[in-house]
């Protein structure tokens, strides 16, 4: 198990640049298999949950080209589908929640595919039933084997079809979409997921080939095409990763600007984080987060206590409110987090509680944060990272606190987030890799 040594209470200062989208990531790359031509993919994070799912599909018969230090081309021309019978895919995809996404295209292109109940983070019930629901709806049959928890699916007669998601899935939608570019038909997507990463998704399909219109909506319509062809994608910035420098800047008062973040993408992200008193200022494509010896969380109008919680698109992500919370502890005010999602995801805030962080953790999906203006500076710790988001929470926690901490678990903040002990330490920080 990798550790993280953290000496806190150094100022940062410099220019960072936000890797690409994980999420993006893992749904670009699995639309690979949609195709035998070649797909040449960009900016493409060096992160285990990317290579791990890079790993499933050289393992399948795809052909992986590394051409630069985040660009490969892929090429799935003779897919070994007998692959997925094997106790070392087995293996492989039961670790990686990522793995959930090489369905949909095995079963538009090679009409069956089965999968082990898939891993990730311990954030709570992550449940699939909006996936198949809509391969489902489009004719495909499914079968769970609960005593191996397996799932597996037939798509012979994979045929379009109307459905209204049961909730909008960004994986969910993402699935069923690349699933219907291949079959045969009109395909409409009622509540579908609109974040960023599912329009990045459409845009490459459709440069493949595909016909999918409603991109940016919650209504998708896709008219199945008999073949798709190669094409070549830049993934975007990932807004998780800037929020997190964001927040970042503000926990250790530094001056830090974050690079080529894409600003038209990021939705909330900069207006939650102004709620928490943090400001910043765009120039152009860059966003520039000066040093905040202070800064004091807004009231809502009736000077009620601030409410901040996760929503969809383009609502606050999920991701980051572990993030929000940290900031919070170190604000003047106090702030209601309300994580609606994932029961489990906030079970992490005993260990800022530990530090010195006045919280109180309501019920499994709401903590009140009470801001202690920097007049109590929070200690280091020894502590574990249950999560990606909680770790990066945690070390950011960390960088800001008097003393040292240990991080152990770090394999999760990898899964992640592309060398972040480098990426800050040549910022100022001082963080070792035990």
């Amino acid at each position: 198990m990798l550790s993280f040594e953290i000496e806190g209470g150094h100022v940062l200062n410099g220019d960072i640049t936000p890797q690409g989208a994980k999420n993006e990531a893992l749904q670009i790359i699995s639309a690979t298999l949609l195709t035998s031509e070649p797909v040449t993919i960009q900016n493409i994070p060096d992160i285990r949950d990317v290579n791990a799912l890079i790993d499933i599909l050289r393992d399948l018969g795809v052909s992986i080209e590394k051409t630069s230090q985040d660009t490969i081309i892929f090429q799935a021309e003779d897919l070994d589908i007998s692959y997925l019978e094997t106790e070392t895919y087995s293996q492989k995809a039961s670790s990686l929640r990522g793995s959930i996404m090489i369905l949909g295209p095995l079963l538009a292109r090679y009409k069956k595919a089965k999968i082990p109940k898939p891993g990730g983070d311990k954030i709570g019930r992550r449940r699939l039933d909006t996936h198949f629901f809509g391969f489902e709806k489009l004719g495909a049959k499914f079968n769970y084997i609960k005593s191996q928890d397996y799932f597996t699916i037939d798509a012979t007669n994979l045929k379009g079809n109307s459905m209204l998601l049961d909730e909008a899935s960004v994986t969910g939608t993402a699935n069923i979409l690349m699933a219907a570019t291949l079959a045969r038909g009109k395909t409409v997507i009622y509540n579908a997921a609109c974040e960023p990463y599912v329009q990045q998704l459409c845009r490459m399909l459709n440069s493949m080939g595909a016909d999918i219109s409603g991109i940016g909506s919650n209504l998708l319509t896709i008219n199945g095409v008999g073949s798709l062809h190669g094409a070549i994608h830049t993934l975007h910035p990932d807004m998780i990763e800037i929020g997190s420098f964001i927040g970042l800047a503000a926990m250790t008062q530094s001056e830090i600007i974050i690079k080529n973040v894409s600003r038209e993408y990021l939705g909330l992200i900069p207006e939650v984080f102004n709620r928490l008193g943090i400001q910043m200022k765009f120039m152009d494509q860059d966003l520039h987060i000066p040093a905040h010896d202070h800064y004091e969380i807004e009231t809502f109008i009736d000077g009620s206590i601030m409410t901040i919680s996760d929503a969809i698109w383009p609502g606050f992500s999920p991701d980051l409110l572990s993030i929000a919370l940290v900031v919070a502890t170190q604000a003047k005010g106090t702030v209601l987090i309300h994580q609606k999602m994932f029961e489990s995801r906030l079970f992490f805030v005993d260990k800022l509680i530990d530090m010195g962080a006045q919280i109180i953790l309501c019920d499994p999906h709401r903590a009140t944060v009470i801001g202690l203006d920097r007049k109590f500076t929070l200690k280091g710790i020894q502590m574990s990272s249950p999560d990606i988001r909680a770790g990066v929470a945690l070390l950011i926690a960390a960088l800001s606190a008097e003393g040292t901490s240990v991080i152990s678990n770090v394999e999760q903040i990898d899964r992640g987030y592309q060398f972040i002990d480098k990426r800050l330490n040549a910022l100022g920080a001082k963080i070792e890799r035990l």
